[in-house]
């Protein structure tokens, strides 16, 4: 398949993507008013579509390894693109993130976000949102779930090393839940930025659990270890060799 015609699948899948958020969106604007969980069905129906719409329309399939969590925890992903975001969040059952602050004033994907648990975190401030989260989950406020954290912070494209951010080891030691790093190699068919979407089986894949206990340090370098060895490997299966 050209380059030329891949890329002008890519365009249009990326335009129905944003199309299709519009509609379930309204679609579910009535359960989600009414519950937690209706909007938490709007958001699997939105993840299971765009995984369905990609295999077939760019050629991009996804595969789901290991366990993923049903029970309180913890769930740290490496993130490279939109996409584990849509996957990892449609694989659990009651998924809620810590978002960039600006999301929330999104549409569509702020008020969901906001519905279903998500956490708005002020780029700078993140320490103070980390306090005042803790103090919700002591004071009973937060809602019941898998909180998912990207340790780094933003996208980080294959083959690129940035450090991972402390807050995660924070959380980590003073929720005194399991965490579980999942590694992803979906960055070397869905680029940061850019229309083009490499057809291809990204994979998407649950760690051993990383259970409380350890010091701060010693927690952040495990998950590090933990997420970079098993990306390169999932890297090198999908034939990136950066």
């Amino acid at each position: 398949m050209s380059y030329a015609i891949q890329w002008l699948r890519s365009l249009v899948f990326n335009v129905q993507m944003y199309v299709a958020m519009l509609v379930v969106g309204i679609l579910y604007a009535p359960a989600a008013i009414a519950s937690r969980q209706g909007a938490i069905a709007g958001c699997h129906a939105y993840c299971r579509y765009i995984r369905w719409s990609a295999s077939w329309m760019i050629g991009l399939k996804t595969e789901i390894r290991g366990t993923p969590p049903t029970d309180e925890v913890m769930v740290a992903p490496k993130h490279q693109s939109f996409l584990d975001v849509l996957v990892i969040y449609g694989a659990i059952p009651r998924g809620k993130f810590i978002m960039k602050s600006i999301l929330k004033y999104a549409p569509i994907i702020g008020q969901f976000g906001l519905r279903i648990g998500c956490i708005p975190v002020d780029r700078g401030k993140r320490g103070a949102a980390i306090k005042k989260m803790l103090a919700d989950v002591r004071a009973g406020r937060a809602l019941p779930g898998q909180l998912i954290i990207y340790p780094q912070g933003t996208r980080i494209p294959p083959g690129v090393k940035k450090p991972y951010k402390v807050g995660t080891g924070v959380l980590y030691r003073d929720m005194g839940q399991p965490v579980v790093p999942v590694a992803t190699n979906v960055g070397v068919f869905w680029p940061k930025r850019g229309v083009y979407r490499k057809p291809g089986i990204a994979v998407f894949e649950f760690l051993p659990r990383i259970e409380p206990g350890l010091e701060v340090n010693e927690f952040m370098t495990r998950l590090e270890t933990d997420i970079e060895t098993a990306c390169d490997r999932l890297n090198k299966e999908a034939g990136f060799d950066g």
